[in-house]
């Protein structure tokens, strides 16, 4: 894998992928090989090296009218409705992950436990979504992302089934684990899918609209399901979620195309079942993704992402436990008037955060005069590093002094609702742009990163806030967004620098193994 775009190339290159590699025996015995762009398409240019300061030929992808073409394919109008079926699909995980927050009493008396462990198996759900994405980008990427999205959307809807039926702890556990697995799918195909219909100078725009869903289903659920409980058995929180499955479900099968130029299917016909084994291994084995993690500009990014979620957990799972005292609330309804605040300033955050990234983008093409993937992290500095942080403190620190009654945490949640929709679209965007033809997996680790953090953040924040208070928790938390802050801001200095540095080093290794193999068949 080599780097896409290169820091002191002098000219503009609109649509990158990496130089031809060298593939593996086993690999060119599975027929594997390199397909997502053909080699007539490739000019050789002398760049000057990031690792060694020397002119080094490389082959680099030009942008020809089949490219223009590959995002003509669909209409404008088509387009908006394949984004608009992704961001219902995408709506679905994140809501099931905080419509049960306003329930948690109920449910944990139906099953004679406590609040803790109901909790804890919302810190399960995270873990979940945070393993899928490792499995269902690289099979997105071998069967198309339509195949894919219909079998995950139609699971997601019978273990939805299962969870509001689940007769004991146990299976209520399981079944809302197995949704979770389903639902990240959505997260990882939806991003891959707007990276193949709109061309890079428009994509964080579309990411926008897309992951407004992510976001404001979490901020929405407690609501929702604060309503349901006061009124119903928090049982008709998961048929509503059955509902919305199905309903999705019929979106993607009447209205989702297959998006993706060439799926990867054809590179397992006519192979035994042992080498398709090994084959579909190949492409689904977990550590490919985690092994992205080397690039320490995949890895901040992803640290970035993360930081964001467990700040959004940690301020959304708790708002109960904090709110209800300050401000004397006896009912879940009550208490999950709280949650639209943050929902809100998502879905206005949504019109503006990718419109603001692709600007950025088009901006530094203006200066530079070609597009560099890490300008487009630029956009988001200001919010993740001073917006955000500052408004968690303002937030915990009101709540835990007892200043300014009910309308100062209201704005902070909201104008913190808003920047986190100018952060996301930049981050997820960068990941499509970065590593062009591992595009899914490089989304894959991110979003297995985040909800990890996401995990940590559900499960710590309660205990946290027991033993050291709301306000020192804030604290922790906008620390951690200014420090990942700096780190993205290194990214848009040196990232190129350092991806280049992590591919010449594969390289030297891959030589090396060579030259000592070469060596044992000669002796």
């Amino acid at each position: 894998m080599s780097s896409p775009h290169h820091e002191k190339q002098d000219r503009c290159v609109v649509s990158q992928a990496p130089a031809v590699r060298d593939f593996s025996k086993e690999e060119k015995e599975l027929g594997i090989g390199p397909t997502s762009i053909p080699l007539d398409r490739y000019v050789l240019e002398h760049i000057p090296s990031a690792v060694s300061g020397h002119d080094m030929p490389i082959a680099v992808p030009t942008l020809t009218q089949e490219d223009e073409d590959i995002y003509r394919r669909f209409t404008p109008g088509r387009k908006r409705l394949i984004v608009a079926v992704v961001a219902v699909c995408s709506f679905l995980a994140p809501i099931s992950s905080t419509t049960v927050l306003s329930a948690v009493p109920e449910v944990a008396a139906t099953y004679n436990t406590d609040g803790t462990m109901i909790n804890l198996s919302n810190a399960l759900y995270l873990i979940f979504m945070g393993l899928s994405p490792i499995f269902w980008g690289p099979i997105g990427t071998v069967y198309g992302r339509r195949r894919v999205s219909i079998v995950a959307v139609i699971l997601f809807t019978a273990f939805s089934i299962g969870t509001a039926l689940a007769p004991n702890l146990a299976s209520f556990f399981v079944f809302r684990s197995l949704t979770a697995y389903q639902g990240t799918c959505f997260l990882v195909v939806g991003s891959s899918v707007i990276g193949d219909i709109y061309k890079p100078t428009e994509r964080a725009t579309a990411i926008g609209w897309f992951l407004s869903g992510t976001l404001i289903g979490p901020a929405l659920g407690p609501f929702i399901g604060g309503a349901i409980v006061t009124f119903r058995s928090w049982r008709v929180i998961f048929w509503l979620q059955t509902a919305l499955g199905g309903a999705a479900t019929l979106l993607v099968i009447f209205f989702l195309p297959e998006t993706i130029i060439k799926t990867r299917s054809h590179e397992f016909e006519g192979l035994s079942k042992v080498q398709y084994a090994r084959g579909m291994w190949h492409r689904i084995n977990p550590f490919r993704v985690v092994l992205l993690y080397r690039y320490p500009n995949l890895l901040i990014t992803g640290l970035a992402s993360s930081a964001l979620l467990f700040s959004m957990y940690g301020l959304l799972t708790p708002i109960a436990y904090v709110i209800n005292p300050r401000f004397d609330l006896t009912t879940p309804l009550q208490s999950g008037l709280f949650y639209i605040p943050p929902g809100a300033g998502y879905f206005v955050g949504s019109f503006f955060g990718g419109r603001w990234a692709d600007y950025q983008v088009k901006k530094w093409v203006r200066i530079r005069g070609k597009r560099v993937p890490e300008d487009r992290l630029r956009s988001c500095i200001v919010a993740m590093g001073l917006v955000i942080p500052g408004c968690m403190l303002v937030y915990g620190w009101s709540i835990e002094k007892r200043k300014g009654g009910i309308p100062l945490p209201v704005i902070c949640m909201f104008i913190q609702g808003v920047a986190q929709l100018f952060c996301f679209p930049s981050l997820n965007t960068y990941c499509l742009d970065v590593v062009q033809e591992r595009s899914a997996e490089v989304v894959a680790a991110n979003f297995m990163l985040r909800y990890f953090f996401a995990a940590l953040g559900t499960a710590t924040c309660l205990p946290s806030i027991q033993k050291i208070g709301v306000g020192w928790v804030s604290t922790i938390c906008a620390a951690f967004l200014v420090l990942v802050t700096v780190l993205t801001h290194a990214v848009t200095i040196w990232g190129r620098r350092w991806h280049d540095q992590v591919d010449a080093n594969i390289e030297a290794r891959k030589q090396r193994t060579q030259r000592a193999r070469e060596g044992l068949e000669g002796m």
